[in-house]
């Protein structure tokens, strides 16, 4: 499977985005995650719908919408025009969450789902034929800068083998802490996909060209490794 990295775009510079996109769309970066938070579901406000137009726009790589907001079924439609991207919802805000899915795919987006850490994975297994990524938070949800919460990689591996166990072939995303020391622990028990923020290619008084370099380094030896 492929590894893929998605940096989290509410860690960048936000009066000197442009820089940011042009070095993505340089160095072909797979997709950019874009956190979308109410202060509701969780206690703090960050980028919107005119923002992921933008970007959407003038960087034209997939993006990875995290929508950490409370009725997601009221906001779906301002969504759908980001045509090829991952619009990801948290089911647990849900009664039913496998109508908004069916209506993110109707629309021509991929379909995420991401879960909280206090949400069992056995409780999503119903919902992942009909979804393509996976977002398992390692990190209580909401802000920049937390660490791991160690038992959620028993978390990330039990997704990927429920998934592998369906003979589903869908992203496993992690979120949360996703630094140099987890990258490798976090692939080991199945993710492919890796939120990258303050921990790694956004870290202070680094340069962030080096940092996807590295980054990169990281993800090709393992690869090397489990061929």
């Amino acid at each position: 499977m492929k590894y893929k990295i998605s940096p989290s775009l509410m860690c960048m510079d936000l009066l000197n985005v442009r820089p940011y996109l042009d070095l993505f769309k340089e160095m072909s970066i797979d997709l950019l995650h874009i956190d979308i938070m109410d202060g509701h579901f969780v206690p703090n406000f960050t980028l919107g719908i005119d923002f992921c137009r933008a970007v959407y726009e003038y960087a034209e790589i997939p993006l990875d919408i995290h929508l950490m907001i409370d009725n997601p079924q009221n906001f779906i439609d301002k969504f759908l025009e980001f045509k090829g991207s991952i619009l990801s919802i948290h089911p647990e805000v849900l009664f039913h969450a496998l109508p908004l899915i069916k209506e993110i795919v109707s629309n021509g987006l991929r379909a995420g789902i991401s879960i909280s850490p206090g949400v069992l994975p056995e409780s999503i297994n119903y919902l992942l034929p009909y979804v393509d990524q996976v977002n398992v938070m390692t990190v209580v949800p909401g802000f920049a800068g937390q660490k791991l919460i160690p038992e959620m990689l028993s978390k990330i591996k039990a997704v990927s083998n429920a998934a592998r166990g369906m003979g589903l072939n869908i992203d496993i995303e992690v979120d949360g802490n996703v630094s140099w020391e987890n990258i490798p622990e976090m692939a080991a028990v199945g993710a492919n996909v890796f939120v990258a923020g303050t921990s790694s290619i956004f870290q202070p008084q680094t340069d962030i060209r080096d940092n996807i370099t590295r980054f990169r380094s990281i993800l090709k030896n393992l690869n090397n490794k489990s061929s």
